[in-house]
């Protein structure tokens, strides 16, 4: 998934080789020794989880630990990236070669509303790639008025994502499309349904013949619709500017974010092309596992990853969000509990750092955030206008 390798600084003591996102932290005798792997699917699965999330929060540890382990100097003006070297955070890949025909089909398909059942609802009215590729919404509804089990996260730059889903629950865009035509709360139907409508349109019929032998055939638009969702990436964010080596790109209050977002240890969780993405973590890294969601004395019954593979080890673990766009993806977290971007990084501080960040601090690494907003067709995206 990701081809880039990357290092934090000395200071942080942490190695991220992100062609297999691991994090390699030396509290023992060497890097070699404490290497948390992103999880695979294995009988193991408790134990591994149990594994990555201790080593996780020692990464994170370790790295906020660095704030203070330099005299707490965290608001010396940072060096220009040119003179960094492997930073945690990418740029985003170049797109890849693609076919222009199945991506216009594919896209078409995207915007179809005869994929439900009633002819009511697109992927496009979850994922409004006209905005920030979601609704704004806590929790959509689908064409039969009932709501999605969780906050819809935003379409761009899903590509990147390791996983499917907030429970990574599949691995391929291919697969989500199919759950996602057959989900009875989302589109409500079948794909004999679907391809039985699409055939019934010869301009649709001709479009898939052009590019397919085989015409209309479920691979085939699972194919177009995953071919178009890969261009859905939103280049040329100020932090890829900046990470280029336009030092501008950032005000000195976003470069002081940054700084703070690495040495606080956001991006243990938080780097790579996509910012995030590439892990699982558990909410409540710090032994407060699930405590945010049950503060308020409140019933869960969202267990996360737990729902897939039935292991203890997995309860309240989700797949690691991007914070690319995040500025302008509100709410957050998988159940939209977090209605503003600084009410989401305080709880970060909190449940995932053990710590309460100062006010100062906490306008800093927002005003960071900020920086991570790209664009798509050459307009940034925003908000939509009502949530």
């Amino acid at each position: 998934m990701f081809t880039e390798r990357g290092r934090f600084g000395a200071s942080a003591m942490c190695n991220w080789d992100l062609d297999r996102p691991t994090l390699q932290v030396p509290f023992q005798k060497s890097c070699s020794d404490t290497t948390t792997r992103m999880p695979k699917e294995t009988s193991s699965a408790a134990s591994a989880t149990a594994r990555r999330s201790s080593r996780a929060a020692a990464g994170v540890l370790l790295a906020a630990a660095a704030l203070f382990a330099h005299g707490g100097n965290a608001w010396a003006e940072p060096p220009a990236p040119s003179a960094w070297s492997n930073e945690p955070i990418k740029p985003l890949p170049a797109l890849p070669v693609l076919d222009a025909r199945k991506v216009a089909l594919g896209q078409q398909l995207f915007e179809d509303r005869r994929l439900s059942s009633n002819n009511a609802q697109a992927c496009i009215s979850c994922h409004d790639i006209h905005t920030n590729g979601a609704t704004g919404k806590t929790k959509d509804v689908g064409p039969f008025g009932q709501p999605m089990l969780r906050n819809t996260p935003t379409i761009f730059n899903s590509a990147l994502n390791f996983r499917q889903f907030w429970d990574g629950h599949l691995a391929t865009q291919h697969a989500a499309i199919s759950e996602v035509v057959q989900n009875p709360v989302v589109m409500r139907s079948t794909w004999h349904e679907v391809l039985g409508k699409l055939r019934s349109d010869h301009v649709v019929v001709d479009k898939f013949t052009a590019i397919y032998p085989d015409g209309v055939q479920q691979n085939n638009v699972m194919d177009a619709m995953a071919t178009f969702m890969k261009t859905l990436q939103t280049p040329n964010a100020r932090i890829d500017r900046y990470l280029a080596g336009e030092n501008s790109a950032l005000t000195p209050d976003e470069r002081l974010g940054y700084q703070l977002f690495k040495s606080y240890g956001c991006v243990a969780c938080h780097q790579g092309a996509n910012i995030g993405g590439n892990m699982f973590q558990v909410m409540g890294v710090l032994g407060n596992r699930g405590l945010y969601f049950t503060k308020d004395g409140a019933l869960v019954t969202d267990l996360g990853r737990y729902a897939v593979t039935k292991q203890e080890a997995d309860k309240f673990v989700f797949r690691v969000p991007s914070l690319r766009n995040v500025a302008v993806t509100p709410p957050y977290f998988h159940d939209g509990s977090a209605s503003t971007l600084p009410e989401a990084v305080h709880a970060m501080f909190e449940y995932q750092l053990g710590r309460k960040p100062s006010p100062q601090d906490l306008e800093l690494i927002v005003k960071f955030l900020g920086a991570l907003t790209g664009e798509y067709q050459g307009h940034p995206l925003k908000a939509p206008e009502s949530r």
